[in-house]
């Protein structure tokens, strides 16, 4: 005989959001009788007691808190997949908020997300581009784009994009008038150019040896910027590090030239955004189609 391993869940958490087996039993068109025994079996399963029953209050135990908390996520999860699947030929439709890096979220993403609302002109999107971590709940983005790890977050849901090399480079101007760097110790003795304290990173990401470091450069120029940074960079106004897929035109022309690359770690992209019951079509499908284009080495 096959034991239906989520027999009775359903009803329990019925039941303890109702506070009573007889609402439960209105709400889910079955007698109070079929609450009560249903429960009886997921408890002489489980081996707990999941409701302190008397004739007049029916409350839960502190196991069935904690089966709940787990059963509530469980069936959102379920909920969500099913919401996702049933929306799938539909429309899309309303308004999705995106924020990215400026550099990359302009030259990498946007013609991504362009090409999508071409495909569906009744989604909206609404892009903001900005190298400082915003807080995405306080700020009401759907989705946003980060460089680099996420600190742990129970609000938020994460999706590794892809991960790529972080460059240092300089306009070829700038390397014949200050020397090209040889190790690491050099670059004291250059002209940097770094980002804010709300900005672009003020420290870069090397490796000596093999062992990661942390360094702080020289901060001849800062900007909040990363855009700008670049610019700044082929106009010969220092070195600068940036990740390799927001340099790879201009180094593939010439404008920029590489420097130091045993020096070079990589850097993570990822997918941000709010824990939700389930998501929207609209933001499945641009989670889904940024994943694809990952898969395809787009941001390689």
């Amino acid at each position: 005989m096959i034991h239906d391993p989520f027999s009775g869940i359903s009803i329990f958490a019925t039941a303890a959001r109702e506070g009573s087996f007889t609402l439960a039993a209105e709400r889910m068109g079955v007698t109070k009788s079929a609450v009560g025994k249903a429960i009886a079996r997921l408890e002489a399963r489980l081996g707990v007691t999941l409701f302190h029953r008397t004739t007049r209050v029916t409350r839960l135990t502190a196991d069935g808190e904690a089966f709940l908390a787990s059963c509530t996520v469980a069936l959102d999860e379920i909920t969500g997949a099913q919401a996702s699947l049933a929306s799938a030929d539909r429309v899309l439709s309303g308004r999705l908020r995106v924020d990215m890096p400026v550099a990359f979220g302009r030259r990498i993403v946007m013609p991504i997300l362009i090409d999508i609302a071409r495909e569906h002109p009744h989604l909206s999107l609404s892009l903001t581009f900005s190298d400082a971590t915003k807080d995405l709940l306080q700020d009401d983005i759907d989705l946003a784009i980060r460089f680099g790890r996420v600190k742990d977050s129970s609000h938020l849901m994460t999706r590794h994009l892809a991960s790529q090399p972080r460059v240092i480079c300089a306009a070829p101007a700038y390397l014949d008038s200050y020397g090209i760097p040889r190790n690491l110790a050099d670059i004291d003795h250059h002209r940097c150019i770094v980002g804010s304290p709300k900005g672009p990173p003020q420290v870069w990401h090397v490796q000596d040896g093999g062992a990661p470091l942390r360094i702080t450069p020289p901060a001849t120029h800062s900007f909040s910027d990363g855009e700008a940074m670049v610019e700044a960079a082929m106009c010969g106004l220092g070195l600068i590090q940036m990740p390799l897929s927001i340099l790879r035109e201009h180094i593939d022309s010439g404008r920029l030239r590489p420097v130091l690359p045993e020096a070079s770690t990589s850097v993570d992209i990822q997918l941000l955004w709010p824990r939700q019951a389930h998501l929207r079509p609209r933001l499945r499908h641009v989670i889904d189609q940024l994943a694809n284009k990952a898969a395809q080495g787009y941001f390689d």
